[in-house]
């Protein structure tokens, strides 16, 4: 069971780290969230207050990139988007590809306003142990003290974050689909005018979390998955991601809502790891996942890049099996329900007409839907496939819901998704 005392190890651990049968086609037709029966007693709500209001998963820089060349003294300012209000609230920032250790000068958090702006009178000082300055060790991230600042649902906050001196190499979230400031010279973390951030960015850097003390949330929803997850190919600042359409779902509900994090990375695999790609799944699960404040129930939506980029030129011969995936979300299975916490398997999106499509990966992807659906593995399927696929051509994404590379949804299939989830399979249960 996890409890307060659960939660706040994990806080303190960073800290310290700084074809179906036709029954059951009808079903899923008719509803497009199973959620099965389980023996396991419900994760409880006591998590000390804590969740995960935002999060962007770290990745390594690529070489010939800004964040293999670093910053020199400079600040980036960084926008990002609560699923829930609260007060106080905690920042994580993050060296974990870094090659060296990182020093911050000074941090600060704000409402947003236009571009690089920040609203006047909400800048507020960011502290750890005390200090405006902290050093994090290569490997590792840390967790700022408490910040007195009332944060509200869905809304868009600025982080600024000095950089004195050249700080090598970057750890980044590379697609936030979200446009981010870096300055000209200098520590201008304080300052609420955009005059001084002069460069236009699409990353974030060193920002992996923000936490907030809620008395409205019963915990953190955990979206761990791939490109999809990761929003690409929504729409540049508008937060149209499916796990922010999920939020606002929650945020409308009367009553106990959710924190909903995004842990998606363009081109992640569940099974392998690649420098450009980040650690698979099955690495980054605790740090991503497991460990997030607050955490209660994971969805996973990730595979099919194991399937595309295995099977699709130039690596045909290489292909990945559904048996081998499956054997991969059976470990994320039983490490989620080894801390007493809910995880939700969702079918692969139909990727016919993809550049990586191939009819050997295409019958992988229904194979892997099937086991999904029908196995009972997981606790419950939210079957984004049966949401998302074209009525007259199955194998294809709704030309409704198509970003036009036949991968991606647009912004209307992003909130298609979200509407697919049952809530109350995310809620606890009334006492």
């Amino acid at each position: 069971m996890t409890t307060a005392g659960g939660t706040g190890r994990r806080i303190a651990g960073r800290l310290i780290r700084f074809g179906l049968p036709g029954a059951l086609a009808v079903l899923l037709l008719v509803a497009t969230i199973s959620v099965f029966a389980s023996s396991r007693p419900a994760v409880a709500a006591r998590h000390g207050g804590w969740v995960t209001s935002w999060s962007a998963s770290p990745q390594t820089a690529m070489p010939g990139t800004l964040a293999a060349a670093g910053f020199d003294d400079q600040t980036v300012r960084e926008i990002i988007f609560s699923s829930v209000g609260g007060d106080p609230i905690r920042l994580e920032l993050t060296n974990v590809f870094g090659a060296s250790a990182l020093r911050i000068g000074h941090v600060t958090v704000a409402v947003a306003g236009l571009g690089a702006m920040l609203a006047p009178g909400t800048i507020h000082p960011v502290t750890f142990g005390g200090s405006a300055s902290v050093r994090i060790p290569a490997g590792q991230q840390v967790l700022s003290d408490p910040v007195g600042m009332q944060v509200s649902p869905l809304q868009h906050l600025a982080v600024s974050v000095y950089l004195p001196g050249r700080a090598g190499r970057a750890t980044l979230h590379s697609w936030a689909q979200q446009v981010n400031w870096v300055s000209t010279v200098g520590d201008h973390a304080a300052e609420a005018g955009s005059d001084a951030f002069t460069a236009a960015i699409r990353s974030w850097y060193y920002l992996s979390g923000l936490l907030v003390r809620s008395s409205a949330a019963a915990g953190t929803v955990v979206a761990i998955g791939d490109s999809i997850t990761d929003g690409v190919q929504s729409t540049i600042g508008g937060d149209n991601r499916w796990p922010n359409d999920l939020a606002r779902r929650l945020d409308q509900l009367a009553g106990p809502t959710m924190a909903v994090t995004d842990a998606g990375i363009g081109g992640n695999r569940v099974l392998t790891g690649s420098r450009p790609w980040g650690a698979s799944a099955l690495a980054r699960f605790a740090r991503d996942a497991l460990d997030q404040p607050g955490v209660r129930d994971i969805i996973v939506l990730e595979g099919i890049n194991d399937i595309g980029m295995s099977a699709g030129p130039p690596n045909s011969g290489t292909e990945v099996s559904a048996a081998q995936l499956i054997a991969g979300y059976e470990q994320l299975i039983a490490r989620a329900h080894a801390r007493n916490l809910r995880i939700f398997g969702a079918t692969l999106l139909p990727f016919e007409g993809a550049g990586d499509y191939t009819p050997a990966g295409e019958a992988t992807r229904e194979a892997v839907n099937t086991w999904i659906r029908t196995s009972r593995a997981f606790d419950g399927v939210v079957d984004f496939d049966t949401a998302m696929r074209d009525p007259a051509d199955p194998l294809r994404l709704n030309p409704a819901y198509d970003s036009g590379d036949h991968l991606h949804p647009n912004d209307a299939g992003y909130q298609a998704m979200a509407d697919a989830v049952n809530l109350t399979m995310l809620l606890p249960p009334p006492p």
